[in-house]
């Protein structure tokens, strides 16, 4: 589009940057909801869903330094984080789910590992994962401004250090003196951190375990609690993630209009569902979370009655997609 970039054609290309930016704003709002609706549906935790058009300010620093390395090189095409979503989960499985999830969805242009890529290195340091997709599904699929976005996915503890590195090294000023010493303790810290999401994970995966050999039932309130059913689910599914809490929420919601107001009611009523079976038909390729295999119990077991129902108004179509696969 722009070759031989100069001084004029570096100021064309921010030009052309600042007169596109507002429709990319629309399109990252509208990556942000269908990533997050994506996740949700998929009943995968996450802290934050969040997504951005890159600044005009931004653009242009980005801009000069690729006209520093490639004079030819053009930064409508090159600059490829112009429409950008973060994801942030809470373990690092949570994240390879994600991933396969998104793939599902769009065109992956590039997906980038750079945590696996430093390990490969045989070092500590910045661990993200880094998707570059389009929503043009087609073997040629490339990248175009505003059908694709940059899609960053992060635990919470790389989220920290990440953005602590970021902050010191980029906005602060480091005496050339202490450089060695902050990048050993920037290097200490990462190891740390990594460790730390090795446990958290490792602490889940057995809350999870022993969650499946006590469930609680409350005698005094006969509706089911987000507590007593992520609960009854851990047991339930045990290889599943946890969802998050509203999804729990949301989910004993339709108990109640499926007339399911306690656990043993519940119990009862997916007594005859075979979950592996409507697991197997349902033909996922990431491991959906708790809600999602409850979701998919009720649905097999009630077919057009639980697509009926007032709190499922929204999501018919889709439901009815789902049914289809169970036979």
């Amino acid at each position: 589009m722009l070759a031989l970039m100069g001084p004029r054609k570096l100021d064309l290309a921010i030009a052309t940057y600042r007169d596109l930016r507002p429709r990319l704003v629309e399109a990252a709002e509208d990556f942000g909801a269908a990533v997050r609706a994506i996740i949700d549906e998929a009943g995968i935790n996450y802290l934050t869903v969040e997504s951005r058009a890159k600044t005009v300010e931004s653009f242009a620093v980005k801009a000069r330094r690729l006209r520093e390395r490639d004079p030819d090189a053009d930064p409508m095409e090159e600059i490829t984080d112009q429409v950008g979503v973060r994801v942030i989960t809470y373990v690092q499985s949570d994240i390879l789910a994600v991933a396969e999830l998104l793939g599902q969805h769009y065109a992956v242009l590039e997906d980038r590992d750079m945590g696996r890529l430093t390990a490969s290195e045989g070092r500590f340091g910045y661990a993200s994962r880094h998707l570059l997709v389009s929503r043009d599904r087609v073997p040629e699929a490339h990248y175009e401004p505003l059908q694709s976005a940059s899609i960053q996915l992060r635990t919470v503890l790389q989220h920290a250090w990440a953005e602590f590195e970021h902050d010191i090294r980029y906005k602060g000023t480091i005496p050339p003196e202490q450089v060695p010493d902050l990048d050993r303790r920037f290097t200490l810290a990462a190891g740390l951190l990594e460790l730390a999401d090795r446990e958290f994970s490792e602490i889940r995966d057995r809350l999870q375990i022993g969650l499946g050999e006590s469930v609680v039932v409350s005698g005094d309130d006969p509706r089911i609690s987000a507590q007593e059913l992520a609960t009854f689910l851990a047991g339930r599914y045990s290889s599943a993630g946890w969802s998050r809490t509203e999804h729990y929420e949301w989910i004993a919601a339709l108990l109640l209009e499926l007339g399911i107001a306690s656990l043993d009611e519940l119990s009862q009523d997916l007594r005859e569902v075979d979950s592996a079976a409507v697991t197997r038909a349902m033909g996922y390729q990431y491991p959906p979370g708790a809600v999602r295999r409850l979701d998919d119990d009720l649905l097999a077991r009630h077919r057009q009655t639980y697509v009926d129902l007032p709190g499922n108004a929204d999501r018919i179509e889709a439901l009815r997609g789902r049914m289809a696969r169970l036979g």
